[in-house]
């Protein structure tokens, strides 16, 4: 069959909206990843395995090429291209069937990935406990807003998290569910970890060591943690483990427009604008995923147990 130039437009947009924050945070920008691949395949009249292959592997390009610390959005399209070179079709109905059924069983895992790492994260939370976080991470939120509707009566402390203060993202949900908030700014986070009992914080991305990438002031959270002898958990599913790093590469930090900082800046001034840090796993307590509280020591055994999809999808 010849090959035929598709269009990518819904792809194009959705990559356009990530670049842009339009859509942000890892979750959402990898199941509007996940949505943009679906519809294009849909919207393809397109039916011959090689074609759609094609597509695939150049929507996966234009979308990993929109954010550059990104490994959960990397694995779901990884998982969608997977499960389509295995599978079998016929006709363009059972195409659209077969790819509807392999987002959706994706969404799905990755809900009930979420589910089970909030049921043992709000264990880690009792009467009276106090919690600094940073930034915002759906996977924190739902912890928090899980032992309050339990009845566990607890105090938040978050950062205002500069530039595009992601914080407030943070504290209007804990707020909306009834958590008592205060916000700090970000460098006031050593001064309030005397008041804390605990810190939980997100993850962007996950190592083959074990080490956390993150928004930027994490690892100087995990230090100053790790002085006051606060420990510090990370919360995130396993989805978010970047398999490339088995083999040597390292996670490329976004840095990001310096307009964040400082829109009016002095002509001549440098801005520095890194979007995320890396935090060592000696300073990371556990982490609390749908496999319970692991140690960092140990992540590459439980995706291989969890997820082998994700190591197989790179020929590791």
């Amino acid at each position: 069959m010849d090959e035929v130039d598709i269009p990518m437009d819904v792809v194009i947009e959705t990559a356009r909206r990530i670049r842009a924050l339009e859509i942000q945070g890892a979750t959402n920008v990898a199941i509007a990843a996940v949505n943009a691949l679906s519809e294009q395949i849909q919207l393809s009249e397109e039916v011959d395995r090689d074609s759609i292959l094609s597509q695939i592997e150049e929507a996966k390009e234009i979308l990993f090429a929109s954010r550059e610390t990104e490994p959960f959005m990397r694995n779901a399209l990884r998982y969608v291209e997977w499960r389509l070179r295995t599978g079998e079709w016929r006709d363009k109905e059972e195409l659209r069937e077969l790819v509807h059924g392999v987002s959706e069983g994706f969404l799905e895992d990755f809900r009930a990935a979420t589910d089970a790492l909030v049921k043992v994260g709000t264990r880690r939370i009792n009467s009276d406990t106090v919690v600094l976080t940073h930034c915002h991470s759906s996977a924190v939120s739902k912890v928090f807003v899980e032992a309050k509707r339990k009845g566990v009566d607890f105090r938040v402390i978050c950062t205002e998290t500069r530039p595009k203060y992601q914080g407030r993202i943070t504290a209007g949900e804990l707020l909306e569910a009834g958590i008592d908030t205060t916000m700090i700014v970000d460098s006031a986070m050593r001064n309030f970890l005397k008041e804390a009992d605990l810190v939980l914080v997100g993850a962007d991305a996950i190592t083959s060591e074990g080490n956390v990438i993150n928004k930027i002031g994490t690892s100087q959270l995990a230090l100053a943690a790790d002085e006051a002898r606060v420990p510090l958990y990370v919360v995130s599913t396993l989805l978010k483990f970047d398999p490339q790093t088995i083999h040597g590469e390292y996670e490329v930090i976004e840095e990001r427009s310096p307009d964040e900082v400082w829109p009016d800046a002095p002509e001549g001034l440098k801005i520095r604008n890194p979007a995320f840090d890396v935090t060592r796993r000696e300073y990371i307590h556990g982490i609390v995923c749908e496999e319970g509280v692991i140690s960092p020591h140990s992540i590459l055994e439980a995706v291989r147990r969890r997820y082998p999809w994700i190591i197989e999808s790179i020929g590791a």
